[in-house]
């Protein structure tokens, strides 16, 4: 469980190393970031119009959890009230650019996309780690 909520939180905060100063507008972000936003465009069947309308709307959404979650990191009961406001905030701005079934979706094809980059990093853990029968022989 340890190992889990440290992968999250170095997720969450690789956000950060990645991202954009939280005032600048332009469409400079980490490759993460980026690959999280095709992903999502991807899942969600996005037009090439609906897909720049949705890109700044979705930038400042993650912009403002990554400053949600480095806020409230100490008291987890209000990061995770803070984050469903956040969510409910920022799904009614999905609706203005997408119908609402998508915008709903938005939320469950980030986590798949997180889910997906904990599973990288997981198998590249397990591919660096030693057998444990081959541990023994070195023993």
């Amino acid at each position: 469980m340890k190992k889990i909520l440290l992968i999250l939180s170095l997720l969450f905060f690789g956000f950060a190393a990645f991202a954009q100063d939280d005032n600048s507008n332009d469409d400079r972000g980490g490759k993460l970031q980026q690959r999280m936003q095709e992903y999502i465009q991807k899942r969600l069947n996005l037009s090439k119009g609906e897909a720049e309308k949705f890109s700044p709307v979705f930038l400042r959404y993650i912009v403002e959890l990554r400053k949600t979650h480095r806020e409230n990191a100490s008291d987890k009961i209000i990061l995770q009230q803070k984050i469903a406001d956040l969510r409910v905030r920022y799904r009614n701005e999905f609706r203005q650019v997408l119908d609402e079934q998508r915008a709903n979706k938005v939320f469950e094809a980030q986590r798949e996309f997180e889910g997906k980059i904990i599973n990288e990093l997981k198998n590249r853990q397990l591919e660096n780690r030693p057998l444990r029968r081959t541990r023994a022989l070195f023993q």
